[in-house]
């Protein structure tokens, strides 16, 4: 299937999974000079605490993902120190991008809906045909996250 002419699909962000936010954000900071672009942000629908960071004059952010409680779906990757834990696209479409990839292989794992770190914009969740957790945000106005 060709890919849709009328989306733009763009590298977000890469999703690190950390034990907590508190103990791995000094490494990003002060070791690769990534700068804090969010304060920690609770996304209860995701069982998360997420925080977003940058490196001047890069065109997509990290996001420090760690577990919000012992039942988060998280809680499993941090006990594994599986560390990467997705990578995000962002698109102006959402529901036409998800069709799309599950047209293409991908497995679909959750319907869109509200993230609280993104104002509200609609995310999607999909695993690749080779297995990398894949989500997908709805992008937001120039200068937003």
């Amino acid at each position: 299937m060709p890919f849709p002419a009328s989306t733009d699909l763009r590298l977000h962000h890469i999703g690190i999974a950390v034990r907590t936010i508190e103990e791995s954000r000094a490494f990003y900071i002060d070791v690769l000079h990534y700068k804090e672009r969010t304060p920690v942000i609770h996304d209860p629908i995701q069982t998360a605490f997420v925080q977003f960071f940058s490196i001047p004059g890069a065109d997509h952010y990290i996001e420090l993902v760690a577990p919000d409680s012992e039942t988060s779906k998280l809680r499993e990757a941090t006990r594994k120190g599986q560390s990467l834990n997705h990578l995000c696209y962002s698109c102006e479409n959402i529901a036409h991008m998800v069709s799309f990839l599950k047209e293409s292989g991908c497995f679909f794992i959750r319907d869109p809906v509200p993230a609280v770190a993104f104002d509200g914009r609609l995310i999607a969740w999909l695993m690749t045909p080779d297995g990398l957790l894949t989500e997908i945000v709805e992008r937001g106005p120039e200068g937003s996250l």
